[in-house]
């Protein structure tokens, strides 16, 4: 099953962000903590290359933390800078600031020494779809300035927001890159609700869902739908979950395209457990 979503708006997304990279220092760039990796946007990533970076892991408090770990210890082997994040209890947040005061020292010092007014470091958060942007913003400024959703793509024009005294925000609409080649990364893109549903099958999703289940946690996997024993057939699985559920259609036959709906949301609210999709490379 081959998975891309590119709607006519990110044209103009990306357009737009090109634009407006002109006027800031720092690129603050958002992936999802579950799939560090697979959420990174090669094409923004390009956009931006002759800026400082800052990557922010979000929703960390949804993936396995050892993960996370090993992850932050990559991309700082990369000589990026990153810091995992949990926006909706603000932690982590402080460390960013630290990390934004610190990668803009050097441009500080520089207006210093021209005897130029020290302005406000200019930043611009993006990232993909739907991972935490407005949430996060909402975090590093302390109230709520932005306006967040639970669907893709939701985040609309530019805002500029005064974050303190010495830092200015530009949220940007979530961006995808225009081909997904991976068969894997989509599925996983699916799964975080990164691309709108059109462009995928629930059904799909869900088994996916189900392998990486029984390899990372089939305890609580086990545990959480009231299963004695699993089978490797993943397709009669799905139906055994949905006898489970009582998801049954006329005639009293499993229902498994509700149980896909179900499980796929069950992982998003992290009822499954703390799990990372990206494996170590």
């Amino acid at each position: 099953m081959t998975i891309n979503w590119y709607p006519g708006h990110m044209v103009k997304a990306r357009r737009d962000i090109e634009e407006n990279l002109k006027l800031v220092d720092i690129v603050l760039m958002l992936v999802d903590a579950r799939a560090p990796l697979s959420c990174r946007n090669p094409d923004l990533e390009h956009l931006a290359r002759h800026k400082k970076i800052i990557l922010i892991l979000n929703k960390n408090d949804l993936a396995d933390p050892n993960a996370t770990r090993s992850f932050l210890g990559i991309l700082h082997a990369e000589g990026l800078n990153a810091v995992a994040v949990n926006s909706v209890k603000g932690q982590g947040v402080r460390e960013v600031v630290e990390v934004i005061q610190k990668a803009y020292e050097s441009q500080r010092q520089d207006l210093l020494r021209r005897g130029r007014r020290i302005r406000p470091v200019r930043l611009m958060v993006t990232g993909v779809p739907n991972v935490g942007k407005s949430t996060f913003l909402n975090s590093l400024v302390g109230k709520k300035m932005a306006r967040t959703g639970p669907r893709p793509g939701l985040t609309r024009g530019k805002q500029w927001i005064r974050v303190r005294e010495d830092m200015e925000l530009m949220d940007t609409p979530g961006l995808l890159w225009p081909k997904i080649e991976s068969e894997e990364q989509g599925l996983k893109l699916a799964l975080l609700n990164i691309i709108g549903e059109n462009a995928y099958e629930e059904y799909e999703v869900a088994l996916y869902l189900l392998k990486v289940l029984r390899q990372q946690a089939p305890q609580i996997f086990q545990s959480y739908y009231k299963l004695e024993q699993t089978t490797e057939d993943d397709e009669q699985l799905l139906k055994e979950i949905s006898v489970k559920r009582g998801h049954l259609v006329k005639g009293g036959q499993p229902d498994p395209e509700k149980t896909a709906r179900q499980m796929i949301s069950d992982f998003r609210a992290g009822n499954l457990g703390r799990i990372t999709l990206d494996l170590m490379p």
